[in-house]
């Protein structure tokens, strides 16, 4: 259950009898034709649909991270690195505080990495907390189910284009795929030479790929963050 359609008191009721809840994590950055929002939109989602028969609250989404690099796409927000470890650690710190002992971190957002670290750290001052790290699009079986229908799978491409995170009115993506963009060159540059090297932002690869295929990847990627937050805990 979502923390904003719970009160106070049904979060205690759960504290009472469990000590899960889940925090998800995403940015606010380009994604070519698809929202601003892309990262947090799937990272909150795929939290709440694996967490809703469990009855394990999930936290709003903290929609900000370290996105540098797409600096120069207007709607883009990065905070420091040390900003963002220090945010996090914050909110497990809350967390912990009220009594939360087993935290999934559902990650959406690939620069948010180093909050991995800072996951560890916490835990090592906390050795009664299970804090887990979880970037939920690359996680082993959602991985291979996006591999199976379709290897060349990036940022701001197919894999990302879900009905959730299209924009009502937008012009339907390009038909045609495009190439995959040199990543370790993109890695060195500056924000204006990065958006001059990406164009529209996606990294390479269709732009779209059916609903249906689409939705049986979203199953696999409920399916396993449900089995983190039941299993996942050893």
């Amino acid at each position: 259950m979502r923390i904003a359609e719970m009160d106070w008191r049904a979060a205690e009721d759960w504290l009472a009898r469990d000590d899960r809840c889940v925090l998800p994590l995403g940015s606010t950055e380009q994604h070519a034709g698809l929202s601003l929002s892309v990262d947090s939109i799937l990272g909150e989602r795929v939290a709440a649909e694996a967490a809703a028969p469990l009855g394990v609250p999930v936290f709003p989404v903290l929609a900000y991270g370290i996105t540098p690099a797409f600096a120069a796409y207007p709607g883009t927000v990065s905070l420091r690195a040390g900003t963002y470890l220090a945010i996090l650690t914050e909110i497990l710190d809350g967390l912990y505080a009220q009594g939360f002992r087993r935290i999934l971190l559902c990650n959406g957002h690939g620069g948010n990495a180093p909050g991995a670290a800072a996951t560890q750290e916490f835990m090592g001052g906390h050795p009664d907390c299970r804090a887990r790290w979880h970037d939920w699009w690359r996680a082993p079986r959602t991985l291979a189910a996006v591999h199976a229908t379709d290897p060349v799978a990036s940022h701001a491409s197919w894999m990302e284009n879900f009905p959730w995170t299209r924009l009502a009115g937008a012009p339907p993506p390009p038909a045609e795929g495009k190439p995959m963009t040199d990543l370790d060159r993109l890695r060195a540059l500056p924000p204006d030479a990065v958006r001059a090297q990406l164009g529209d932002g996606n990294f390479g690869g269709l732009y779209q790929r059916p609903d249906e295929e689409m939705l049986q990847i979203w199953e696999v990627a409920v399916a396993e963050t449900r089995d983190l937050l039941d299993n996942g805990w050893a």
